[in-house]
Formats: C-alpha cells, sequence, structure tokens
C-alpha cells in the first residue's frame, strides 16, 4: 500500500467515565452513544470533517482546516450539553476533545503518526466536556472562532518526547464584536491578497528578521502576478504582534484572500509553514510547510517565495473561478465571462470547449484589448486540434485564428507573462519562428519566475525546439511549483521529450502513467504508439492507436510542431507504423 504525507487537522474525542457508564447498563449506554452519533455525524460533515475511524466509545476526525476543526469541536460540545439536558448526571454522557495541526501519514482511508498520537493525549487531558488544542492549532484559530482561550502551559504529554504548549477553549464563550461598518472596504476589481507578517515560533527575537525577509519576498513573488491586487508590506505589517481575525483583516484591507504563517527554527535548520484563507468564509484554500537549512538564508528565503507564490496562482484562480461560477448571470463582467470559460474548458470535453470559446469571445466583445481573454483563446484553438477535433479541410484556417488571436494578445498584454507564455505555446505549436516562441516563454518566467504555468509551456515550446532535457526540466519545475496540477500533461510533455531523444523504456513508463491520469488527451496516445513500434511492440503499439480511433478519427496528425527533421521523422514513421498493423 502506498504511503503518503500531508498537513492534516486531527481531532480526537471520546466519552469521560465510558467504562463506568457501560458497566452501569451496557445496553442503554451502547443506545445512547448511537442516537448521540445520528446527530453528530451530520455537524462533523458539515465542517469539513472525514470521520477516519471509530474505536467503542473514541473517534478520530480529520480537516483540511484548523478552523473547521475547532468550530466542530465546539458545536460537538455544545451538542452534548444539549442532550445532557434533563439526563441524571450519573449519567450524562460528557466528551473530551483534543485538535492538533501536524503531519500525518496516509495508509487508504487511514491516517497515523504524531500528529494523530498528539491529538489523542490532547483529548486525554481535556476536562469532560472541554477541549483542549495544542500551540500549532491554536496559533491557526486564535481570532478566527467565537469561543474563549485559555493558556494552561507546557503539559508533558505521554509517549510524546518534548512537553507541548497547550490550550483550552470554553464552548459557552460568548461570541466575538463585530467589524464596524465603517472600517469595512470594499474589494477591489480583481483578485486581492494581503500577506501578514508571520509569527516567530523560535522563541529567538533575533529570527524575527528572517520571518520578516521571507514575508517580504512572498510579497514580492507574489506581486508580480499581474491580475492579482497584493497589499503593501506597510499595511499588512499593521497586524505584526497582533491576535488576528482573518474576517477583521479582510475587511480592514478589503481583500479576499489573506496568507499567514510561522517561522520555526531550531538549530541550523528551519521549518515554515504557510495556509492561505478565504477571508469571507474562513475557509482554508491552501497549506503546506516547507523545511530548509539556513546556511544560506536568502536562498532559502527565495526557494520559498517562490514554491508559495507558484502554488498560490493557480489556487488562487480556481477560487476566483467558483466565484463567478456563483454571480447572477445578468451581473457578468468580461472578467467574469473569462472565468466562466475557464471552468466550462476544464472539463476538456469537445462541446464544452465550443462553449469557452463562445464566452470569450463575448469577453473581448465587451473589452477588445482583453490580452489574457485573447491569449487564452487562441490557445483554445490549439487544444481543438490537439485532441484530433480538427479535420484537414479546417486545420490551415483553425491555425491562422489562433496565430492572429495571439499576436491581438501581445499588442495589448505585452508585459504580462500569462499572455506570453500562451502566446509562445500557441507561436511554438502552430508559428515557423520557433525562436521568437522561445523569447517570449523566457521573457514570461523572467517577469515571474513562480509561473507554474509558464514552466509547463516552456517545456512544450523546448520539445518542439528539440531542447529535449531542458523541456523535461521545465516539466519538472513546473509540477515543484503546482504540485496539484493534473500531472498526466506534464507527463506527456516529459513522455516526448524521452521518446524523441531515443529513451523509449523511460517514454513508455511515463506516458502509460499520463494515460491513466487523462486517458482523453490524445496526444500521449500517438506518442505512445509511435514508441512502441519503435520498440518493435507493434501488437502494443496496434492497442493504443485502437484507444485513439475511440477518442478521434484523426490518427495521424495534420501537423507536427517539432523543428527538428529527424524529431518529425522518428515520431511520423513510428505512428505511421502502428496505424498500419492496426489495420
Amino acid at each position: 500500500m502506498t504511503v503518503t504525507r500531508r498537513l492534516a487537522a486531527i481531532l480526537a474525542a471520546d466519552i469521560a467515565s465510558y467504562s463506568r457508564l457501560m458497566g452501569e447498563d451496557e445496553a442503554g449506554t451502547a443506545q445512547a452513544l448511537r442516537e448521540h452519533r445520528s446527530v453528530a455525524d451530520p455537524l462533523v460533515a458539515k465542517h469539513g470533517g472525514r470521520i477516519v475511524k471509530t474505536t467503542g466509545d473514541g473517534v478520530l476526525i480529520e480537516f483540511g482546516s484548523v478552523v473547521g476543526a475547532v468550530e466542530c469541536a465546539l458545536a460537538l460540545q455544545r451538542l452534548a450539553s444539549e442532550r445532557n439536558a434533563g439526563v441524571a448526571s450519573e449519567r450524562q454522557m460528557e466528551w473530551r476533545i483534543g485538535v492538533h495541526l501536524g503531519d500525518v501519514l496516509v495508509e487508504g482511508d487511514d491516517i497515523l503518526g504524531d500528529g494523530v498520537n498528539i491529538a489523542a493525549r490532547l483529548e486525554g487531558i481535556a476536562e469532560p466536556g472541554g477541549i483542549c488544542i495544542s500551540e500549532d492549532a491554536f496559533r491557526q484559530v486564535r481570532g478566527k472562532v467565537e469561543a474563549e482561550f485559555a493558556d494552561i502551559g507546557e503539559q508533558a504529554l505521554k509517549n510524546i518526547e518534548r512537553p507541548l504548549r497547550v490550550y483550552s477553549l470554553n464552548p459557552s464563550s460568548p461570541p466575538m464584536q463585530s467589524i464596524p461598518q465603517s472600517a469595512v472596504l470594499p474589494l477591489p476589481d480583481k483578485p486581492s491578497i494581503a500577506v501578514l507578517p508571520f509569527a516567530n515560533m523560535s522563541g529567538d527575537p533575533e529570527q524575527e528578521y528572517f520571518a520578516d525577509g521571507m514575508v517580504e519576498e512572498i510579497i514580492t513573488a507574489l506581486s508580480r502576478i499581474r491580475w492579482l491586487f497584493v497589499i503593501a508590506r506597510n499595511s499588512s505589517f499593521t497586524y505584526k504582534g497582533e491576535a488576528i481575525d482573518v474576517k477583521q483583516v479582510g475587511r480592514e484591507l478589503g481583500v479576499r484572500y489573506v496568507l499567514e504563517g510561522s517561522v520555526r527554527r531550531a538549530g541550523g535548520r528551519v521549518r515554515i509553514t504557510a495556509q492561505l484563507i478565504d477571508a469571507a468564509s474562513n475557509a482554508h484554500i491552501w497549506a503546506d510547510r516547507f523545511d530548509g537549512s539556513l546556511e544560506d538564508v536568502f536562498e532559502l528565503q527565495d526557494r520559498v517565495a517562490s514554491s508559495v507564490a507558484g502554488v498560490i496562482e493557480p489556487a488562487l484562480q480556481a477560487a476566483e473561478i467558483r466565484y463567478s461560477v456563483e454571480r447572477p448571470i445578468d451581473d457578468l463582467t468580461a472578467y467574469d465571462l473569462y472565468l466562466r470559460a475557464r471552468a466550462v474548458a476544464s472539463t476538456y470535453e469537445r462541446n464544452d470547449l465550443a462553449k469557452a470559446l463562445e464566452l470569450l469571445g463575448q469577453a473581448i466583445a465587451r473589452e477588445p484589448r482583453y490580452g489574457l481573454a485573447l491569449a487564452v483563446a487562441a490557445t483554445y484553438w490549439v487544444d481543438l486540434e490537439n485532441y484530433g477535433w480538427i479535420d484537414d479541410r479546417e486545420a490551415e484556417a483553425n491555425r491562422r485564428t489562433a496565430i492572429d488571436l495571439a499576436r491581438q494578445a501581445l499588442r495589448t498584454g505585452a508585459d504580462d507573462p500569462g499572455v506570453l507564455g500562451r502566446a509562445a505555446i500557441v507561436l511554438g505549436r502552430f508559428g515557423e519562428d520557433i525562436d521568437a516562441a522561445l523569447a517570449l516563454i523566457n521573457r514570461a518566467l523572467a517577469l515571474n519566475p513562480s509561473f507554474a504555468y509558464g514552466w509547463y509551456w516552456s517545456g512544450w515550446v523546448h520539445t518542439f525546439a528539440g531542447q529535449l532535457d531542458l523541456a523535461i526540466q521545465h516539466f519538472e519545475t513546473s509540477m515543484r511549483l503546482n504540485p496539484r496540477s493534473q500531472r498526466g500533461f506534464h507527463l506527456a510533455g516529459i513522455g516526448m521529450a524521452h521518446f524523441l531523444a531515443h529513451r523509449f523504456a523511460e517514454a513508455v513508463a511515463v506516458l502509460r502513467v499520463s494515460i491513466e491520469e487523462v486517458p482523453t488527451f490524445t496526444p500521449t496516445h500517438r506518442t505512445l504508439a509511435a514508441c512502441y513500434a519503435q520498440m518493435g511492440r507493434l501488437q502494443e503499439a496496434r492497442e493504443i492507436i485502437k484507444r485513439l480511433v475511440s477518442l478521434t478519427p484523426v490518427v495521424m496528425p495534420t501537423a507536427n510542431p517539432c523543428r527538428n527533421p529527424e524529431h518529425r521523422e522518428l515520431f511520423l514513421s513510428g505512428l505511421r507504423l502502428a496505424a498500419g498493423e492496426a489495420e
């Protein structure tokens, strides 16, 4: 079984004096527990939790958000209090709950490791009807939940190597005061984010410079994303040292998203955590941690800032698409139409791609100089050919349309990395001047080195140019910057580069995984069929061609973007051989 790791909020709960209750009335206690769970489980789902397992009176629940875990814990304790009303004190079922934010091992549906153990130990020291949370969890929820926290100091937990600072919660505390309406700033007309000062958890005041420098680097990296409104450092640092309510920050700074985190140093090593939060709903969009050495502080800051910016760009794009889809149809701006087109096209279905082009056409009609909409429309025309949805009679007109849109986009957005990257892939695929395409993608990456999609397009453009090892490096950089992207498309490019380099065994291994992850991406099928044929594995090549024909009638591509004649011949001769065996 594959074992992976992830950062998670873990809630552990059990019933105080459960053994005594069972001893006094086994059937009645078991029935009461079943009834309680029948109404408690929906609360878990409502707060985004996943019940990992139950053990007698105990339950282990995983959350993607610490705020969700603590709010669920409060809701569960309030539910227990309501159900205990009118029940004799000696028969009441009182829950003890522990919450921790930590790294967990994932084995199938189960989670293991110190993160789980700490949550269980916190539950063990909680009072009946109470909640104990770790310092790691407290940092993420202070100012964000309607409850009072009490610092009960460092606690030595059973079988946990070091004492942990623990906080207890009072489920019946009054709600926090709301922000005066006069303090609320309107949201700008594009996605907006504030990066708050990272908490220095090292206990060393001299490490403040490192934490602050880390935030400055992230702000600089995010500022390179042209479609994003980033609050300046001077404003975001006014919250330094304060207990932060993310919703309040969103209102006071007029932003939809907030990035916060912490820095912890131990010896010559440092751990940096970061999480991206929707300020309106307190929902966690993304969270991760980064470990490194302090031997080269500036290199570490650069690496973390690049990684954070790289993953935040697609995460925010996805969140903005969700917001746009929920807006009333009669209140759509050109930007909304652009976002809806992106959402529709994400299915990679032919009819949806046509609908996306229609929506982009509407956006461009409203704003003829909308560079990003023009560039995305150009890439969708490329996709029509990539998937084999264009026959020979339409191919030339399709290419001219894509090239014209890309050039229009460059005239209006020549300093936008998103426009430059998309224009590069279009001109690299359909244009005659591969050097121009390389220059465009290199400029895009110079403007925004954290541009995950830019590195992906760069992989393809360098593949077309015959720079195969460099292409593989760029595909891998894209996946490292955006590990939650659809790997199948990246692997298709890596597989093609290996194939063109005559590394057939490596190509087959990668392309087979690509097909499993993105089974409708027809270029992968063509490359794998050609590779099998060149290896003399004609039966397997024939099987791949059969799968290709079930997706598109176009077996032989109308054009090959490879500029190296030997690469073109390797691909086309292999594909001809595979197709001939299939007939």
